[in-house]
């Protein structure tokens, strides 16, 4: 009998940094999937990956034990070393039929996540799905499962608060800069352009804010951030010696010094006196404690943002019994949508049946009979027969239904 499995590794079972193993470049997807489904004989085959999990979903009418497994992954990857093959077979987090729908769409409405209500995870299943069909790889089982848990995850995140309150840093550091009521006109200076700032920079790109000026030890990645944002770019040895003034100061680098001292900071600021906005995202500060006491700032640091993170998760944890709620409801639905499909597979030659045993009545056993019939009678004796025929279909239909259901 075939069976559903899902094979996971997340943050739940193995380090993030473990994680990677499991990753697969987009461009070895066809040759690399479509020799693991024939190799372990698979009728269907889904793969997930992310930056803190990755999860195969696979349908086989084999049982999924430690020597299939074993076989599995040294097919997923021909370069794995025994040792590699071992740990995996060994850390594998598996699920069953029901249990492999329930982690699905707890996956999907993220309730599993690293950071629990990021919907990001939602669009991960969908195109997770949508590369895997394009290849083929995927079936009527994990085609509706995944149907499924995309329709779960919209209904937990419209009716349960779990998304709500933002715990990503950069959302909050973001939330607190516009609560700071910047002008269109404020001036930004930007130090570092990594993955913190960058993502920072699509945040920015939503108000028309004047100017930016940003600063990095490479030269080309200020450029690529500067121009993200209609900015100039400064190496940032530069820093010390800009005067052109700022409103905003965000700095994210990965220095294990202070980059703004209070010298340079005096040197930044002038002889302005306006209060100043600093959001320094870095760890340690980037931003001397000197230039908090001696100068007129708010200043919104990464120990601050991570205290109200904390917060605002515990708040959408409170959240998760109505999810699971919802989960459970969701999963009922599907398996009688699985079960009415099956019976639709299991009977979809029976109108074909049907109109050939019509077909050899008119033209073989009855011809004679029909010969001799006007064409009156020709026409409502077809009328009769596609009425029969009609009935005939729909009428075990609807009793496999209601007998597999009941």
């Amino acid at each position: 009998m075939n069976k559903l499995y899902c094979i996971a590794f997340t943050h739940n079972n193995i380090p993030i940094e473990q994680i990677g193993m499991f990753h697969v470049d987009d461009a070895l997807y066809a040759n690399r999937f479509e020799k693991i489904k024939e190799q372990c004989d698979l009728h269907e085959f889904l793969f997930l990956s992310t930056c803190n999990r990755v999860e195969f979903l696979i349908t086989t009418t084999h049982e999924v034990n430690q020597k299939f497994l074993t076989h599995f992954f040294a097919c997923f990857n021909p370069n794995f070393t025994k040792e590699e093959i071992n740990f995996a077979v060994e850390k594998a987090l598996l699920f069953e039929d029901n249990k492999a729908i329930k982690h699905l769409f707890e996956v999907a409405s993220s309730i599993d996540s690293l950071v629990v209500g990021e919907r990001e995870i939602i669009t991960q299943v969908r195109n997770a799905y949508d590369k895997c069909h394009a290849l083929k790889l995927t079936g009527e089982v994990i085609r509706l499962a995944t149907k499924q848990a995309i329709v779960t995850a919209k209904e937990v995140y419209t009716n349960t608060q779990v998304a709500n309150k933002p715990v990503s840093i950069v959302s909050l550091a973001y939330r607190n800069l516009i609560e700071s009521s910047i002008k269109s006109s404020a001036r930004f200076i930007i130090v570092g352009a990594g993955q913190t700032n960058t993502l920072m920079a699509k945040f920015l790109k939503k108000h028309a804010f004047g100017t930016f000026a940003v600063f990095n030890r490479t030269l080309s990645n200020a450029e690529k951030l500067a121009n993200e944002l209609n900015g100039k770019a400064y190496p940032l040895s530069e820093l010390a010696n800009y005067t052109e003034g700022f409103d905003v100061l965000i700095s994210c680098t990965g220095a294990t010094e202070n980059i703004v001292t209070a010298e340079i900071y005096q040197n930044l600021v002038g002889n302005e006196k306006n209060q100043k906005v600093i959001i320094d995202l870095s760890v340690p500060n980037d931003i001397a404690p000197e230039v908090k006491t001696n100068f007129n700032v708010k200043l919104i640091d990464i120990q601050f943002l991570q205290n109200v993170a904390n917060k605002n998760l515990a708040e959408r944890k409170k959240e998760l019994h109505l999810c699971h709620q919802i989960i459970e409801e969701k999963i009922a639905e599907f398996n009688v949508i699985y079960k009415e499909r099956q019976v639709e597979l299991a009977m979809k030659h029976v109108p074909e049946r049907v109109k050939e045993i019509t077909e050899n009545a008119l033209q073989t056993v009855f011809a004679k009979d029909i010969e001799g019939l006007d064409d009156e009678a020709k026409a409502v004796l077809n009328k009769v027969l596609n009425y029969v025929e009609k009935k005939y279909i729909s009428v075990p239909m609807k009793l496999a239904k209601e007998i597999m259901l009941n």
